[in-house]
């Protein structure tokens, strides 16, 4: 099931004496997180309008705007900052993990059910995916492995490779 909203970041303390906020970005890559115009915070998702943010140190630092002052940013301090998923655009085969958590696996071809996605690792050469059945697997995230991937549909279908499961 598509989320509206997707975790990006969390603010993890103020910057300067101009109202900034540090975020700690949830993306592949800090410069991501700063490019974008809007975020959102808390449960009602409120609209945070980005003035400007650069990368510093892996880390986000963005001007929010309305804050002007490092109390005004203190009070956003531990919030998580979610971005809207129709403002990012992603590649073909490109994910957002918080969509794959929760998606059942089978066979391509047998159609066995082997569990659902609990958690995705990030390797640096290719994702691997946790999946949790009746034991635990893990799928690397390739296309000899993963045939399809229906966010829509809750369901990826997959092609172990030899040995895999055993």
């Amino acid at each position: 099931m598509k989320k509206e909203f997707l975790e990006a970041g969390k603010i993890v303390t103020t910057h300067g004496i101009k109202g900034e906020v540090k975020i700690m970005p949830y993306t592949d890559t800090p410069e991501l997180l700063s490019e974008f115009d809007r975020l959102f915070i808390g449960k009602d998702k409120k609209e945070l309008i980005i003035e400007r943010a650069r990368v510093f140190k892996n880390m986000v630092i963005a001007k929010i705007q309305g804050v002007d002052t490092p109390e005004d940013a203190e009070k956003y301090r531990n919030k998580i900052l979610f971005m809207h998923r129709d403002d990012l655009e992603l590649d073909e085969n490109t994910y957002f993990i918080q969509d794959l958590i929760g998606m059942e696996v089978k066979d391509a071809d047998t159609g066995v059910l082997y569990g659902k996605i609990k958690d995705v690792m990030q390797t640096g050469a290719n994702d691997v995916y946790v999946i949790e059945g009746e034991k635990e697997y893990l799928i690397p995230a390739i296309p000899d492995v993963v045939i399809n991937t229906d966010v829509d549909g809750n369901l990826m279908l997959i092609r172990p490779l030899e040995g895999l499961f055993r």
